[in-house]
C-alpha cells in the first residue's frame, strides 16, 4: 500500500501527451526553441567556466527534488519545480539550460512527460518560472540577506503561479478544459504548491549563504572540488527520501481529475525507467531510488559535458 501511494505520486509530475493539441505543442516548441538558443548564445559569453561542476550539481539536486512530492491542501501534493533556484544560482541563462536538461531527460528516460509536448513542459517548467523568479530576485540584488531571501521567497511563489497559469492557457486553448475553470482550478491549487517552492528555494539559498556564499556572487564565483563532491552526495541523499514521498495527486493531475481529462493522457511509446524504477526490481523503494541514482548521476553528467563544451567553444571563438 506504502509502495503503490508512493509511486501513484510520481506519474504525472509534467504534462503528458495527449493533454495538449497539436497546435500548441508546437507553439510550446518554438518558444522554448527561441528561448534555448537565446540562453545557448548568452551562456556561451557570460558562464564562468569554474561554475561548470556546479551546473552538473544544481541540475542534479533539481531532479532529485523533483522526485519528492509533498501534501498540501485539498488532498493534493505539490513538487519542487527550482527554476528560480537554479536562475539564482547560476545565472537565468545556464540556470534555463539546466531546467532544460532535468526536463528533458525526465520525459526521455523516465517517461515522466510527453514527447510531443516536451517543449510545453520546458516552457512552464524553465523558461518561465526561470526567467520570472530571476527577474523579481535581481530587483533586489545588492541588499541584505534577508531581504534577498525574502525577495526569492516571493520571486519562487510567483514563478509557480506563472508556470501554472501558462499551463492553464495552454489546455484551455487545446479544448482540453474550459479556459476560465483551468485558469481558477491550477491557480488556486498551485498558490499553495507555491509555498513549499518558496520554502525550499529559501532553505537551499540559506544553505549556500551559510557554506559558499561567493556562489551567488556573480564577481567571485568559483566552484571547489570539495563544494562539488558535497553538492553530489546530497542530491544522492535526497533520492533516498524518495519512498516517503506523498501518495496524492500532484496540482495537475488533481486538476485533470476534477475536470475529467485525466483519461486523455496518452502513454510513451517506449519504457526504459518508468514512473522512476528498475523494470527488473519491480516497483519497490529500492527500485526507486536506484532509479533516481541513475538520474542524478546522468543529468549531472549532461550539465557538465554542456557546460564545458559551452566554455570551450567560447575559448576557441566559434
Amino acid at each position: 500500500m506504502f509502495i503503490g501511494g508512493f509511486l501513484a505520486s510520481i506519474q504525472a509530475l509534467h504534462i503528458p501527451d495527449g493533454f495538449l493539441s497539436l497546435p500548441i505543442s508546437i507553439v510550446g516548441w518554438i518558444l522554448t526553441a527561441i528561448a534555448l538558443a537565446i540562453a545557448i548564445r548568452n551562456a556561451q559569453q557570460l558562464f564562468d567556466e569554474r561554475l561548470v561542476p556546479l551546473a552538473g550539481i544544481m541540475a542534479a539536486f533539481i531532479f532529485a527534488g523533483q522526485m519528492i512530492n509533498f501534501p498540501v491542501a485539498g488532498g493534493t501534493s505539490g513538487h519542487l519545480i527550482g527554476a528560480t533556484l537554479a536562475a539564482i544560482v547560476l545565472g537565468p541563462w545556464m540556470g534555463l539550460l539546466a531546467m532544460t536538461a532535468v526536463v528533458s531527460l525526465q520525459a526521455l528516460l523516465f517517461q515522466d512527460g510527453g514527447l510531443i509536448v516536451m517543449g510545453a513542459n520546458i516552457l512552464v517548467m524553465g523558461v518561465v518560472p526561470g526567467l520570472i523568479g530571476y527577474g523579481l530576485y535581481r530587483l533586489v540584488a545588492g541588499r541584505s540577506r534577508t531581504v534577498k531571501l525574502a525577495s526569492a521567497a516571493i520571486a519562487a511563489w510567483l514563478s509557480v503561479m506563472a508556470a501554472a497559469l501558462v499551463t492553464a492557457l495552454f489546455l484551455g486553448f487545446s479544448g482540453t478544459s474550459s479556459l476560465a475553470v483551468a485558469v481558477t482550478a491550477m491557480l488556486g491549487i498551485h498558490a499553495l504548491i507555491g509555498i513549499g517552492e518558496a520554502l525550499i528555494t529559501v532553505a537551499a539559498l540559506s544553505f549556500i549563504m551559510n557554506t559558499r556564499p561567493q556562489l551567488l556572487e556573480a564577481s567571485a564565483r568559483a566552484a571547489s572540488r570539495g563544494w562539488a563532491v558535497a553538492g553530489l552526495v546530497i542530491s544522492f541523499a535526497v533520492v533516498l527520501l524518495a519512498p516517503f514521498a506523498s501518495g496524492l495527486p500532484d496540482g495537475l493531475e488533481w486538476v485533470a481529475g476534477q475536470q475529467a481529462f485525466l483519461d486523455a493522457a496518452q502513454d510513451a511509446p517506449y519504457q526504459l525507467l518508468p514512473d522512476y524504477t528498475i523494470p527488473l526490481l519491480g516497483e519497490t523503494a529500492l527500485s526507486t531510488i536506484l532509479a533516481g541514482a541513475v538520474g542524478v548521476f546522468v543529468v549531472a553528467v549532461i550539465m557538465i559535458g554542456l557546460g564545458r563544451l559551452l566554455t570551450r567553444r567560447l575559448e576557441t571563438g566559434d
